[in-house]
């Protein structure tokens, strides 16, 4: 691959739809930039499950014709490469959810977000791998192997949308959709050097096999904070299939007023978790560029505990129980093994044990709560440590981070405290890269509902610290 094929693939998708526009590039040069791309180093990287190249082509073609057209109205993501995880439901395409359970099913309906992206223009050019249900912050599954970063072939992409995350940061697509139950967005933005936006609860409207969740989000991966926004004001807005879905349409603008009297709160270890020293040290220069800014930033005492992450692994075992333990009396010899012990927790847990959560939530919002009324916002990292080798044992009893005991699972990430904090909206933005050439990210967490406050700051921190430019070496 050439230079100038390269520097299409790294193309932002606000870039290339002006230069679709000005007929400068053609959809199908840029789908063919990205399809050489994904079968250049997609074996080193192992990100897709299935691809669907000639049919994008024809897309491609057909969205080509109407940028040509003076009256062709193209959309808003019309020509677009997007890849769309192995866990959302596209209506008559193998859809396995990282399972063997699942190998060749094709299910009869789209998820809604999904849906939004057709409709929008975007083209699907291949599925992206996903642990197992989507269960963890690492990507590999007994049906589809290993998935590599691409920054260091040796490390995790992250999870659980870390094919998707892998996909965009190695140029193999301009932009791929995610979710976040527990941080599957923000976690391979960040260890993969992407932006990750956590939509607040019923900003985005859920699948209908989530009616109601409030710690899911359906959202997206992207290489900029305008391409973030571009997934955004499609995906946004009210669904007749999910009754929790916002009748308020936010619309994120291009561009925002630079941050002016801004406060953001600081907190490293959100009061409870082990943060590797790289990790800090990337985190204390971003924060010098917000103070670049004009910000005042507070060092802060959160005082939240270990108990943030006991009730969201109540909860998280306890959804999965619900939706996949009937799945175990045929399947159990089949299925990773991490997932069997989540089920079989999960089944273990009573109603009480569930409302606990509940109480829980309302305590951690009495610490926060007044924090965001303080300051406009809070930030801290996305993960404990840049990421994990892809042998990583996730059930290890003696995981250390810095020679501090760590949750070798979920105990990595600062993410999952923000799924019960479910309504406020966060951005993964990088923070800089560690010395295993693993990006890094931090996390810029805003008040309930206040997208357009968190896609200011980071749109802000972006112009004062570009990534752009940097692309792994594959």
């Amino acid at each position: 691959m050439d230079v100038g094929e390269l520097e299409l693939c790294y193309l932002s998708a606000s870039e290339a739809i002006e230069r679709f526009r000005a007929r400068t590039l053609s959809p199908v040069e840029l789908m063919r930039a990205v399809i050489a791309r994904t079968e250049q180093v997609n074996r080193k990287l192992n990100a897709i499950t299935y691809s669907f190249f000639d049919r994008a082509l024809d897309q491609a073609r057909a969205a080509e014709a109407k940028y040509r057209k003076t009256d062709g109205r193209p959309r808003a993501l019309e020509g677009i490469s997007v890849a769309i995880k192995d866990f959302h439901p596209v209506e008559g395409e193998i859809t396995t959810f990282g399972s063997k359970i699942f190998e060749g099913f094709r299910p009869g309906f789209t998820a809604p977000t999904v849906q939004r992206l057709f409709d929008a223009g975007a083209i699907m050019h291949f599925r992206t791998t996903t642990p197992e249900f989507a269960y963890s912050g690492m990507t590999h599954s007994p049906l589809w192997g290993i998935t590599r970063n691409p920054w260091n072939t040796d490390h995790t992409p992250g999870g659980s949308s870390g094919g998707s995350a892998a996909a965009v940061a190695a140029g193999m697509t301009t932009l791929a959709d995610a979710t976040d139950g527990g941080g599957s967005i923000r976690v391979p933005a960040a260890a993969c050097g992407l932006v990750g936006f956590k939509p607040p609860f019923g900003r985005n409207p859920l699948d209908r096999e989530h009616p109601g969740e409030s710690i899911l989000s359906y959202g997206g991966l992207a290489r900029t904070v305008a391409d973030s926004a571009l997934l955004q004001n499609v995906m946004s807005g009210p669904h007749v299939e999910d009754r929790c879905s916002l009748r308020e349409v936010v619309r994120l603008p291009r561009t925002h007023q630079p941050l002016e009297n801004c406060r953001i709160a600081f907190s490293m270890d959100l009061g409870y978790l082990n943060v590797d020293r790289e990790v800090q040290e990337n985190t204390r220069k971003a924060l010098e560029v917000f103070r670049s800014l004009g910000c005042e930033v507070v060092d802060i005492d959160l005082a939240w505990t270990s108990d943030n992450l006991r009730m969201w692994l109540t909860y998280w075992e306890g959804l999965f129980a619900t939706v996949a333990a009937h799945f175990l009396d045929r399947w159990r010899d089949e299925m990773d093994p991490i997932v069997v012990d989540l089920l079989e927790r999960g089944r273990r847990h009573s109603a009480a044990d569930m409302y606990a959560v509940t109480l829980h939530r309302g305590k951690m919002w009495q610490v926060l709560g007044p924090v965001l009324e303080k300051f406009d916002f809070l930030v801290c990292p996305t993960n404990g440590v840049p990421a994990v080798r892809v042998d990583h044992d996730q059930a290890s009893k003696t995981f250390e981070i810095d020679g501090k005991p760590t949750h070798a699972t979920y105990g990595l990430f600062l993410t999952n405290p923000f799924n019960l904090m479910s309504e406020c909206p966060v951005m993964s933005v990088p923070s800089g890269r560690a010395s295993t050439g693993i990006p890094t990210g931090i996390q810029i967490v805003g008040r309930t509902y206040d997208d357009l406050g968190v896609f200011r700051a980071a749109s802000a921190y972006e112009a004062a610290n570009p990534w752009h430019d940097r692309h792994p070496d594959l």
